[in-house]
């Protein structure tokens, strides 16, 4: 037992409180009733990819410690969307979360327990007591050793309990397709379909519903999203026809529609916890890649879990192909300008324009439209419409006042324009470049997360029938297109993942305009003081893991601003934990981006006491905080990476 455990202040572990539960039969689930068990809490929201890598990271722990150990996930949302019950039932399905979470929209248990990211997980000993919280991903090794220590402790006391935990399996649903994510046109009018959840790529025929053929199993993916139809040059050339985004794999595969064969292009299979990489494309690690396009003679990669974007180059030899970071430093949020220092925040939707000169990019979380041009200077990335991580809505109108809600595709349409998959706002939105306007083209979607432009032949105004998006309309049901839609031929189809269908919609002429609120998170912002803060980020290696000093300082702290006036002196890179910042009193508020990286050896790398087969960890967390500066706030602000 490390001694910081050991001589901790005990700290009771506060209620759980929120609106109901998932996944305990319809039981409310206290820390009394698991009292005598290790508990861990993980704070999380589904939107969240960095989230989805701790589920993963989870899921052996709750294997192996199965007699003595809950995980409780409590689900405090940043978008106004995560907040619909339904959307969260579906999202714990669509994961595949197998543990009891509490469902905690007005963030109520997320402030007793002063989370300030997402992911946060919490550990709790079996006499109810917080022995330790930990920000961020890639803490499994760890909490695993913190487990068996807190097992071992509370079975020498006699606290310790085992024995079946609360959670209660739902009914298993079944559907054809179940969150499918995106669509890519094949040359004879059909479409491939990544069926997320089946863990396959579905072949359909025009009619967007009959299938002739399934590529892939379980074996061969895990929840694919994005595709990519090679053009015919390449696709001779390297063997296969279609490119996939294989995103819990971490891969990206190859598809030879002839006889079904499958092949890994790119990944290891294993997740990148470095910031960024390149080299030999199959002997790189991958993270979470969510979508793919090709553009200028590559495939771009929308690596969702490092906030970039990547570029592959296809060899017909797979082991020459090589892969490189393309845009992106992997710091969150919205930075333009030069490719290699813009900000991302897991952009998760990628479409090229039909003259090849952009790539248009749906940059989810901070809900926006961006895109990359190659100029004179190298690459540049814009942002169009959006505004920053916590700012969102429904709003139509000039692009620089217009409002997205966690938009996961986006597609170009035939007169230049751009359709937004707006899925939180389960709608279709269009941004026109040329007049540098926001409309919406439909609404009343289940969660959107990709759409293509598709035409019919005999599909006209006067005798074809479409599916209707709003509410108003039952499913299913047909009417004919409405007066006004554009050629009659030419559509849109939509995936509509929470319905688990492809959807019909037609290209109106005019399209709807909505003037909805603008929304901020409903995290509360951190009251600090103005003038000079300190700030200090905890880290305490798991037992057995020392600070590796040996080439200096092992840690790294970025710390910056939105807007960039918030911090008068203290932003930039470098080494160390604790910073001071002067924050300007006359800025008054805005949100403070800090990254940390800490690495941590097995054994004692300075006195050379190393296990064999010793291995280096790495520990890293991206924070944006909203603040608010006011007098007699405290000078201080304390994150945890992993503190004791």
């Amino acid at each position: 037992m490390s001694e910081s455990i050991r001589n901790r202040v005990r700290l009771r572990a506060p209620r759980l409180e929120g609106r109901g539960w998932l996944n305990t039969g319809g039981r409310s689930v206290s820390l009394d009733d698991l009292r005598g068990k290790v508990v861990v809490l993980d704070f999380w929201t589904f939107c969240c990819v960095n989230c989805l890598h701790v589920l993963d990271e989870l899921r052996p722990l709750e294997e192996k410690y199965a007699d003595h150990l809950v995980l409780i996930g409590v689900h405090s949302p940043k978008f106004e969307h995560e907040a619909d019950p339904d959307a969260l039932v579906a999202a714990v399905e669509r994961y595949a979360v197998h543990h009891p979470v509490l469902d905690d929209p007005s963030l109520t248990t997320w402030k007793a327990y002063t989370a300030r990211a997402w992911p946060t997980l919490v550990v709790i000993d079996p006499e109810g007591y917080i022995v330790a919280s930990m920000s961020g991903e890639g803490h499994a090794h760890g909490l695993a050793v913190l487990v068996e220590e807190l097992i071992e402790e509370h079975r020498a006391k006699g606290t310790l309990r085992s024995g079946d935990g609360p959670y209660v399996a739902p009914p298993a649903p079944s559907t054809a397709l179940r969150f499918p994510g995106k669509l890519a046109a094949l040359p004879d009018g059909s479409v491939l379909l990544s069926d997320t959840a089946h863990h396959q790529v579905v072949h359909l025929e025009d009619d967007l519903s009959t299938e002739r053929a399934r590529y892939g199993s379980a074996d061969d993916f895990n929840e694919p999203q994005g595709l990519l139809v090679l053009p015919p040059e390449v696709a001779s050339r390297i063997g296969y026809d279609v490119v996939v985004a294989d995103s819990v794999n971490h891969q990206i595969k190859g598809i030879r529609l002839a006889d079904g064969a499958i092949g890994v292009l790119a990944g290891t299979g294993s997740q990148l916890r470095e910031r960024s990489g390149s080299g030999p494309a199959l002997k790189q690690d991958l993270s979470t890649p969510w979508d793919v396009a090709w553009w200028i003679d590559r495939v771009v990669i929308a690596m969702a879990g490092t906030h970039q974007l990547w570029a592959l180059h296809l060899a017909p030899d797979p082991a020459d192909s090589t892969v490189a970071v393309l845009a992106g430093t992997s710091s969150e949020g919205v930075r333009d300008g030069a490719a290699d220092d813009a900000w991302f925040a897991q952009p998760s939707g990628l479409a090229s324009s039909a003259d090849g000169s952009r790539l248009w990019i749906a940059d989810s979380e901070t809900s926006a439209l961006r895109s990359i041009t190659l100029t004179d200077n190298g690459f540049e990335v814009s942002t169009h419409v959006g505004q920053g991580l916590f700012d969102f809505g429904h709003r139509d109108g000039a692009a620089d006042q217009a409002l997205l809600q966690h938009p996961l595709g986006v597609t170009e349409l035939p007169d230049g324009s751009v359709a937004i998959s707006d899925t939180y706002n389960g709608a279709v939105r269009r941004f026109d470049p040329a007049s540098g306007e926001v409309t919406t083209l439909a609404t009343g979607l289940a969660e959107p997360s990709d759409a293509l432009v598709v035409t019919s032949p005999g599909f006209d105004t006067g005798s074809a029938t479409w599916v209707e998006p709003p509410e108003a309309q039952a499913e299913g049901e047909s009417k004919p297109a409405p007066p006004g839609s554009t050629s009659g031929s030419v559509h849109l189809a939509v995936v509509e993942s929470a319905a688990h269908r492809v959807t019909r919609v037609a290209l109106p002429d005019e399209a709807q305009r909505v003037d909805g609120p603008a929304h901020r998170t409903q995290r509360p912002p951190t009251e600090l003081a103005s003038g000079p803060v300190t700030l200090r980020v905890a880290f305490e290696p798991p037992t057995g893991q020392k600070l590796d000093l040996r080439w200096g300082d092992p840690t790294q702290l970025v710390v910056s601003a939105s807007p960039e006036e918030l911090i008068r002196d203290g932003a930039g890179t470098a080494t160390g934990l604790t910073r001071t910042l002067d924050l300007d009193p006359a800025v008054g508020a805005g949100t403070l981006h800090v990254s940390v990286r800490a690495a941590a050896c097995d054994g004692d790398p300075i006195t050379g006491e190393v296990p064999e087969h010793a291995a280096c960890h790495l520990y890293q967390q991206d924070w944006g905080i909203p603040v608010i500066l006011s007098e007699g706030a405290p000078a201080r602000l304390d994150l945890d990476l992993r503190g004791v």
